[in-house]
């Protein structure tokens, strides 16, 4: 009898110990965090290695800085890793070094061209390497070599400093213009500009156009020297703005609105100044632009529809509103 009884508690164990060894996870992953399966699968979506490459105009202007740090961040989780090269406005070195990206085996590049037309023959290069062009910022020339333009509404940027400047100098006045006629973005910014103030009584009295060589310094010093009457400066981007104004503020001038575009952290805390020069910025946001840019590659990978172009949009920042957006960071 007792001899029966073991038998059926050993069985019973037995039993037991099957059914536990059957039983199918529940509950959270953390409940079940070996998952062999499922890891094989994530694995086979990522091929290891897998690299994309960031070419700008320059790696050390904030803008661009914050746009590839916005794109990093979105391909991290993904298992993606970035190729950064920094050309540092060199039209020339920035092909050579998309070649080199090609050679180490970038799926993908994020291009913003120092020259929208010298940049060809690296887009040619990356056309016949298969490998897809996401153009940001600033549109090159021959756009049937890239997959999709995605950028800032630059002419909405410098309409809204030129309306500014109307509502502020309703009787008109005397403009300088400083610009880049090599980058796509600054024509566009400086054509929003113009139309805003036409008609109201403005006239462009100088240009200086340091794409074209023109020393920004030397310019603003002869300006001052042939005592030039300027009421207004409208720059195409911060960067410069903030050098006009401290050309400007160095000289004693007391008297002239300077505009930039960007919107760039260093910009707001110049507006914030008591008696600055600077009187607005058309702000853009470069970590929206990198998340656009990473979502759309991932549409184009994924064979997914997708827009051929894409502008996000832009406002004015000024001295009245600038606490509002803060000058730790960018919008």
């Amino acid at each position: 009898m007792k001899k029966k009884i073991l038998t059926l508690l050993f069985m019973t164990v037995l039993i037991c110990l099957f059914a536990a060894g059957c039983k199918k996870n529940v509950g959270t992953p953390e409940d079940n965090a070996v998952q062999e399966e499922e890891e094989e699968v994530e694995e086979e979506d990522i091929e290891e290695g897998t690299k994309f490459g960031y070419s700008c105009i320059d790696t050390d202007n904030p803008y661009y800085s914050v746009m590839q740090k916005s794109i990093e961040i979105e391909i991290k989780d993904d298992g993606y890793t970035l190729l950064v090269k920094n050309p540092g406005a060199d039209a020339k070195l920035q092909n050579q070094q998309i070649l080199e990206m090609i050679e180490e085996g970038v799926k993908a590049v994020f291009l913003c061209p120092v020259d929208r037309e010298a940049i060809k023959p690296a887009l040619e290069a990356l056309a016949e390497a298969d490998i897809p062009v996401i153009n940001i910022d600033t549109q090159v020339k021959d756009t049937n070599l890239v997959k999709t333009f995605i950028g800032s509404d630059n002419k909405n940027a410098g309409y809204q400093c030129g309306d500014n400047l109307v509502k502020k100098l309703p009787k008109g006045g005397k403009v300088l213009i400083v610009e880049n006629s090599m980058m796509n973005s600054f024509i566009e910014r400086i054509t929003g500009f113009e139309k805003a103030i036409a008609n109201s009584g403005f006239e462009v009295v100088d240009r200086i156009d340091f794409g074209m060589g023109e020393n920004l310094e030397e310019s603003i010093q002869k300006m001052l020297a042939d005592k030039k009457k300027i009421d207004a400066v409208m720059c195409g981007d911060d960067q410069i703005a903030l050098k006009v104004v401290d050309l400007l503020e160095a000289a004693g001038v007391k008297d002239v609105l300077v505009y930039g575009v960007d919107g760039s952290p260093k910009a707001k805390e110049k507006l914030l100044e008591k008696d600055s020069l600077l009187e607005g910025t058309g702000a853009q946001s470069p970590i929206n632009i990198g998340k656009k840019a990473v979502k759309t590659l991932y549409d184009i990978m994924e064979g997914n529809d997708y827009e051929e172009e894409y502008l996000e949009d832009t406002f004015l920042i000024n001295k009245e509103n600038a606490q509002m957006y803060g000058t730790n960071g960018w919008q």
